[in-house]
């Protein structure tokens, strides 16, 4: 296992959408096992493939939180085959634009049908905080991120924000 390094926001890779997986193989089962443990050592709750400079259809999450123990899943071309109507606002943040927040509505509960870490075609149904994660880790798929679901002005001044101290971060280090 390899810790990753996490792209920060503004970047265009971030905004492509990714292609899928056509299998599980030893390569894409390594990048899945480096996503856990670079999601975990953030730490966050959820983690995309173009987060980490791959564009494929690869997420990993684990909705434990506190004590809970860990709950992670491993999971390749996710595809939401249902969503309830019931929606619910959550506060979202990213480990792509750390250190913002901000409440995003989203349907409360979801059934996924996907790839696991072995290849296996699976479904699994969620709801709430898991519900959450699982979409805003998929949006990450389609070059879409937790600020594309809120006002432009709100969304612009996080971005500049964000942008400015990569800037200042890039002539630090030179």
């Amino acid at each position: 296992m390899a810790k990753r390094d996490i792209i920060i926001a503004p970047d265009p890779r971030l905004k492509k959408v990714c292609t899928p997986v056509d299998k599980i193989d030893s390569e894409t089962a390594t990048l899945m096992t480096d996503m856990l443990e670079t999601m975990y050592a953030a730490p966050g709750v959820g983690l995309a493939a173009p987060q980490v400079g791959v564009s494929k259809r690869i997420i990993v999450v684990d909705p434990a939180r506190g004590k809970e123990s860990p709950n992670p899943h491993m999971i390749a071309n996710p595809e939401i085959v249902w969503s309830s109507e019931d929606t619910k606002v959550h506060e979202e943040g990213c480990l792509s634009l750390p250190q913002y927040y901000e409440e995003v509505v989203r349907p409360d509960r979801i059934r996924l049908q996907y790839l696991n870490e072995n290849n296996e075609k699976c479904e699994l149904e969620a709801d709430g905080f898991f519900s959450v994660v699982i979409q805003h880790e998929m949006d990450h798929l389609d070059g879409v991120l937790f600020v594309d679901h809120i006002s432009s002005l709100k969304r612009g001044m996080i971005l500049r924000k964000l942008k400015k101290t990569k800037k200042q971060m890039a002539q630090e280090s030179n």
